[in-house]
């Protein structure tokens, strides 16, 4: 791989000194319009900078340069030089100090593209041309992006330009990956009693507990029981009803924090007990404030923001801040068949840095449900699984 700049006057001129030093082989990876000379200022000459590659040199390119350093080496000693095994180690030392010295200028060259890898985008490889398009249309951030496409690019030119697409695709999963490393996703820890899920109105909270609570019972073998605080909407305590009495768990509704704490103590003899709240337009950030009258938050307490994906990211990111009045340990997203962009979740796991216990996709009881994991947001952004 051999990666160089160039500067002329003009593009034609520019191409004319790539072709002459690279072949016709070469491929535009930058070009940008760049001012020289002048005085203060002013007076300065326009000048076009590009930066071109190419994977080998022609072989007439090779031979020339080949017969240079061959000339060049034989002068040194008049006749003798390349016949020395010392010698020999030298020409390969300077060889080896020559490749090293390329490997710096590319990486110091991608380092520069990866701020400006969107501006110039069509003039990339077609596979990455592809991905780029997949993560605009998925609407993931132009910083995530950015950061995946610039490390893209050093891969293709490092190690596999010519690569297929699906080599491509899989060096993208691997990058997005690393991304999520050290942020924790799952579903309950069963360390904690109470189980509280918090959200705006409309992003089906309650069908979510009573899913949660269906795989305590099912699946765990956990002896599971409600409490909501959501006497705001008297559909909501039917609703959490029906599904209690499916389940076969008892169900205490709470008007206060002296409700709560009576509710607690009745269930202390529970493994899970799930706490329904109300919801509300949590833009205010009163209405957080308010749970704090009706919920004991202390150290039992493992709480889960519920979002749905149908949502704006902007709108998702005001109510985390809002709920950051308490302690919130994952999210919780639903309506992943409701939509085909999920950015939105990438984009909020990595700005909050908080990862994800479950993932929902319907309202079937006890289905539609999976607990969340790396992979499986990764595999659903990019399209290798919808649930």
């Amino acid at each position: 791989m051999k990666v160089k700049k160039f500067v002329a006057p003009s593009m034609p001129e520019a191409m004319k000194m790539i072709r002459a030093e690279l072949g016709n082989d070469a491929v535009i990876l930058n070009s940008k319009v760049v001012y020289k000379g002048g005085f203060l200022g002013l007076f300065a000459k326009k000048n076009i900078e590009v930066i071109a590659a190419v994977d080998r040199l022609p072989s007439s390119i090779n031979d020339r340069k080949e017969k240079q350093l061959h000339t060049t080496l034989k002068k040194e000693n008049n006749t003798t030089f390349l016949s020395k095994p010392q010698n020999q180690l030298e020409q390969k030392e300077q060889v080896n100090n020559q490749l090293m010295h390329e490997i710096n200028e590319l990486k110091s060259m991608l380092k520069q593209l990866s701020t400006n890898v969107t501006a110039n985008f069509e003039q990339y490889p077609g596979p990455l041309q592809e991905l780029n398009l997949l993560l605009t249309e998925q609407e993931l951030s132009n910083e995530l992006r950015q950061k995946v496409m610039s490390q893209l690019l050093e891969k293709w030119y490092l190690h596999g330009a010519g690569a297929t697409s699906e080599e491509v695709f899989n060096w993208a999963r691997e990058i997005l990956l690393k991304q999520l490393n050290r942020i924790p996703f799952g579903g309950m820890s069963f360390q904690k009693k109470f189980i509280n899920i918090v959200g705006p109105t409309g992003v089906g909270k309650t069908t979510t507990l009573a899913k949660i609570a269906a795989e305590c019972v099912i699946k765990h073998r956990k002896k599971v029981a409600f409490i909501t605080t959501d006497t705001y909407r008297i559909a909501a305590i039917d609703q959490l009803k029906t599904y209690a009495k499916i389940l076969n768990v008892p169900l205490e509704v709470c008007y206060n924090i002296n409700d709560f704490r009576l509710a607690k103590e009745k269930f202390a003899a529970y493994d899970i007990v799930l706490i329904d709240t109300a919801g509300r337009n949590f833009r205010n950030a009163q209405y957080v404030q308010d749970l704090k009258n009706v919920i004991d938050f202390n150290d039992e307490v493992e709480t889960f923001l519920v979002l749905a994906l149908t949502a704006k990211l902007s709108d998702m990111k005001e109510i985390y801040k809002q709920f950051s009045i308490i302690h919130v340990d994952k999210f919780i997203f639903t309506k992943i068949d409701e939509t085909s962009h999920y950015g939105a979740m990438m984009n909020l796991i990595a700005d909050c840095k908080m990862g994800v216990a479950y993932l929902t996709n319907g309202q079937n009881v006890p289905d539609d449900i999976m607990e969340a994991s790396p992979e499986a947001v990764i595999n659903i952004l990019l399209g290798v699984e919808r649930t």
